[in-house]
């Protein structure tokens, strides 16, 4: 997991793993595709097995929750296919996705209809029909209330230990961090001040991760709590097998 104040590089770094943005200097590479993404086709080929999740949702609100899902799976279609309509097999892989986040019940529901921790589900289900290999997150929880944002990750934490799926996420949450990371990266100013398992994140590291810009020596972590929204509790998942079958016909 990616740590440090706003501003200090974590939404850019994630940008540049997927090629997004360049690098000033340096290159990005993809230890199996033997390649920089300097190329068009490696950097083709990377974005079609990484998932992106937002800090912003980017749905279509007049669109239902099931076709912003299947949006996840244009990266892999021919420019031709994207015209025909959506295959059975793709709405099986987006009904399975949303099942994962606990939303196959708002299937059908029009994307502005839920709250914003429900959107941003509905953005990690459309990461997850991608059938990634590294999946992306920019703070995926920053607007979420504390109880919303720890099912949230514990769900990615579940799904990535199942699937074998390496995430990079950016937090503010320390104590979420803690929990959920099997490694932490912390960044000040563009600049890598820490990185090692959560239990070595210790008082001197966080005063270097938190460190004001006008005086280094001033920590302010309590900035970086997350801002609660209106979200109701999460709903129980809706049986499977039954709304895939009334989904489908």
């Amino acid at each position: 997991m990616l740590l440090g104040r706003s501003g200090a590089g974590k939404s850019t770094l994630l940008r540049a793993l997927n090629g997004l943005v360049r690098p000033s200097s340096g290159e990005v590479r993809v230890h199996d595709l033997g390649l920089s993404l300097n190329t068009p086709a490696a950097l083709r080929a990377h974005r079609q097995r990484t998932g992106m999740v937002f800090q912003q949702h980017h749905l279509i609100g007049r669109q239902t929750v099931l076709a912003n899902v299947l949006m996840g799976t244009l990266g892999r279609r021919r420019l031709w296919a994207s015209l025909l309509p959506w295959s059975l097999q793709d709405k099986r892989l987006a009904l399975d996705a949303l099942d994962r986040v606990g939303l196959l019940d708002k299937a059908l529901a029009r994307a502005d209809t839920l709250s914003g921790g429900q959107q941003q589900r509905v953005g990690v289900a459309r990461a997850l029909v991608q059938q990634p290999r590294l999946l992306l997150a920019d703070e995926p929880v920053a607007s979420l209330d504390p109880h919303t944002a720890e099912q949230v990750l514990s769900w990615l934490h579940g799904i990535c230990r199942r699937d074998g799926l390496a995430a990079v996420i950016s937090l503010h949450q320390l104590d979420l961090a803690r929990r959920f990371a099997d490694r932490i990266v912390g960044l000040h100013q563009g600049a890598v001040v820490f990185d090692g398992p959560p239990q070595a994140l210790n008082a001197a590291a966080e005063a270097r991760l938190y460190a004001s810009l006008a005086d280094p020596e001033h920590t302010s972590p309590s900035m970086d709590r997350p801002i609660p929204d209106s979200a109701p509790p999460l709903t129980p998942r809706a049986p499977f097998a039954q709304a895939q079958s009334e989904l489908l016909t």
